[in-house]
């Protein structure tokens, strides 16, 4: 980060999380231009005026440059500092829309993070704590970040479109990530997941869990449905049930499924018993894309491999989503980093879908920030 590097220059609103996220680890100055130019409504929206807010929160010496209407953004990355913070996130989108970056930014801080983050924990839209809780952090903890103080709490529910919902983060720092070697992706040996209604009936979540393992008890015996009725203060301001599902494998990868009623107003009632059913197939839908990280994060892996040591990490992932193959341009253009991608048909062994081999040498980042103790 002590040399300037040229800036990079982007148009249109897509990926901005992924080219702040990568611009803070880069210490690389980045302008986008052009966004939403042409909407009736241009500029930024509230949702990303607040993500950049929190990354001015989390860093120090940031230099953010917004335009009249909102068009135009300069970023000049700062020191990631961290520290205990708390951010009240835009209702409109999910906390996961913040928290998604913060995993990538986490583990490079000055000062181990803190941070509570107000908001809707579960919507349609962005992955739901629940499930990061349940794929990032062994995904982060592959890499080496681990200990009692990673974790991710969710104090309260927030369904939209009130919100009203909160969570604690915490992350420990650390100064050089571990390559990893996960090619075996292992077999299915549990289920666990975790049924949720604030503001309705708890009746819903039985329904629900009833549903979803009328499809998975034909597959594997050990499923486990919580249920989670909040009540109160806790239950946010706004009615709605959920599932999320997690299958574990013989090797410890994580793959998830999630599904959420429709928000208070807005669309069809969903009926609980649908709502299982559908949630249990996309469980299954995943399963069968396989990999050793889900289609969630396969991003937060790439980047971790890419900071990695200079040392060889590979990874077998499912189909890509379109989201990752951008985020591979981008860590090119940032990072000047390529991946070697080898292809892995099914085959006989009826292992599900086409996989992906993923191999990269990590560029040796080092943590510049953390204090020397």
């Amino acid at each position: 980060m002590a040399t300037q590097a040229h800036s990079l220059s982007y148009a249109g609103c897509n990926f901005l999380r992924q080219r702040l996220v990568l611009s803070t680890l880069s210490g690389r100055p980045v302008k986008i231009r052009k966004i939403r130019a042409r909407d009736d409504n241009p500029g930024l929206r509230d949702f990303e005026a607040s993500f950049i807010r929190l990354l001015d929160k989390i860093t120090n010496g940031s230099r953010i440059e917004i335009n009249q209407t909102g068009t135009t953004l300069y970023y000049q990355p700062g020191l990631l500092y961290g520290g205990s913070v708390e951010h009240d996130c835009s209702v409109l989108r999910g906390i996961g829309y913040y928290l998604e970056s913060l995993l990538c930014l986490a583990p490079f801080m000055k000062h181990p993070l803190r941070i509570v983050l107000r908001g809707v924990t579960n919507d349609q839209v962005d992955p739901s704590v629940d499930v990061l809780k349940a794929t990032a952090l062994p995904v982060l903890k592959q890499f080496g970040i681990d200990g009692e103080s990673l974790e991710l709490k969710i104090v309260r529910r927030g369904m939209p479109p009130g919100g009203g919902g909160e969570v604690i983060f915490s992350c420990p720092i650390r100064k050089v990530l571990k390559p990893i070697q996960l090619t075996d992706p292992g077999k299915i040996k549990r289920i666990r997941g975790m049924a949720y209604s604030v503001r309705v009936s708890p009746q819903m979540a039985n329904r629900i869990v009833d549903s979803a393992r009328s499809i998975l008890n034909k597959f594997i015996p050990d499923i486990y449905i919580y249920t989670d009725h909040m009540k109160g203060i806790n239950s946010g301001k706004s009615p709605g049930f959920g599932l999320s599902l997690v299958a574990e494998t013989t090797n410890g990868t994580f793959l998830s499924a999630e599904l959420t009623s429709n928000p208070q107003g807005q669309g069809a009632a969903v009926l609980p018993e649908d709502l299982g059913r559908n949630c249990a197939k996309l469980l299954l839908e995943e399963i069968y894309r396989g990999g050793c990280v889900d289609s969630t994060n396969q991003s937060l892996a790439l980047l971790f491999m890419t900071l990695g040591q200079q040392d060889v990490s590979k990874v077998l992932l499912g189909p890509l989503s379109p989201y990752t193959i951008e985020f591979l341009r981008h860590l090119k253009s940032f990072f000047q980093i390529m991946f070697k991608i080898e292809t892995k048909p099914c085959g006989e062994e009826r292992k599900g879908g086409d996989k992906v081999l993923m191999t990269c040498v990590g560029i040796g980042f080092s943590n510049l920030s953390k204090t020397l103790k």
